[in-house]
């Protein structure tokens, strides 16, 4: 499928485009919501690690890796891999489009979404965020809230 392709480039586009003089911050967060797919709708919680690298004064290209889990009976943790490419837009704010591959026992999905991150202080941030998932049979939609710490 196409569409799976283009969803693996980008979830490793921040990796290979990387240098290490170019760091910015390495960020790890909680987080929760609400999951949706033809009328139902599930609790999510989950985690997540990533980096994020200067692209310029206000542009950023990143890679994540997530573990969220539908909390309902008998649902596997769903693990991610991801790609954002983002940009300042306020002295503490993050706005940013995200696309990956997520898999699991069931189905493996692409997803793409955006979100956006306020920093409160020097390294805690607050973030929302919005993904489509992709399916062959049924297509899921997630929105959550999380708190991280970058560093």
């Amino acid at each position: 499928m196409k569409f799976k392709s283009f969803a693996l480039a980008a979830a490793f586009a921040g990796l290979a485009a990387a240098a290490p003089a170019s760091a910015n911050e390495a960020r790890v967060e909680v987080r929760g919501g609400v999951a949706w797919a033809s009328g139902t709708e599930e609790a999510i919680a989950g985690v997540a690690a990533g980096y994020d690298f200067d692209l310029g004064d206000n542009v950023f290209i990143g890679a994540e890796a997530s573990a969220d889990k539908v909390l309902a009976n008998g649902a596997d943790v769903v693990w991610g891999l991801s790609g954002r490419i983002g940009t300042d837009i306020v002295d503490n704010g993050k706005l940013y489009a995200i696309g990956g591959y997520s898999f699991g026992e069931g189905e493996d999905l692409p997803h793409l979404g955006a979100g956006y991150e306020h920093k409160f202080g020097s390294n805690v941030y607050g973030k929302v965020e919005y993904r489509h998932f992709f399916s062959d049979f049924v297509d899921v939609n997630a929105a959550v809230v999380g708190v991280g710490v970058s560093f």
